[in-house]
């Protein structure tokens, strides 16, 4: 599983301008595995039980696929800005995106884990399909500025 956010077409999974960080919309895409996160299952060991699975098929099967995006998104935004010398401190600007906003509640609390203190200023839309399959459920934009360091 790759560490930080990369690009699935001909774009830049990041970039810095000046003390900003901008990076492009994360999706649910493990681009070195080919797959798109779906659940629980496809998260590193450990991490499923830390982030809400009951245990329970019928309430996992339905909210697991919305919370692994979650974690999985949020997951290579962290990773990103660190691998550009900042922390999830340093974000300050989300743009999320959702095929379904009944989701947003259950998002919201992954990214409360993610960001403890005070979420960053959000804009949240949703949308009736994202590239590259059915299954991607959200996608976040993040910026971070990195002049505080």
């Amino acid at each position: 599983m790759s560490p930080t956010a990369q690009p699935l077409a001909r774009y830049s999974a990041w970039t810095r301008r000046g003390d900003f960080i901008f990076l492009s919309g994360v999706i649910a895409v493990d681009p070195g595995a080919g797959r798109v996160i779906r659940g629980y299952d496809d998260l590193p060991e450990g991490v499923a039980d830390r982030i809400g699975r009951s245990g329970e098929f019928s309430v996992d099967a339905k909210d697991g696929p919305i919370i692994a995006q979650s974690w999985y998104v949020l997951d290579r935004i962290r990773a990103t800005v660190e691998e550009a010398g900042g922390s999830m401190g340093d974000v300050f600007k989300l743009v999320q995106y959702f095929r379904n906003l009944d989701h947003f509640p259950r998002y919201n609390t992954v990214r409360r884990m993610f960001f403890p203190d005070q979420a960053p200023v959000s804009t949240v839309v949703e949308v009736s399909a994202m590239m590259p399959a059915p299954e991607i459920l959200i996608e976040v934009e993040a910026t971070a500025w990195l002049g505080a360091a």
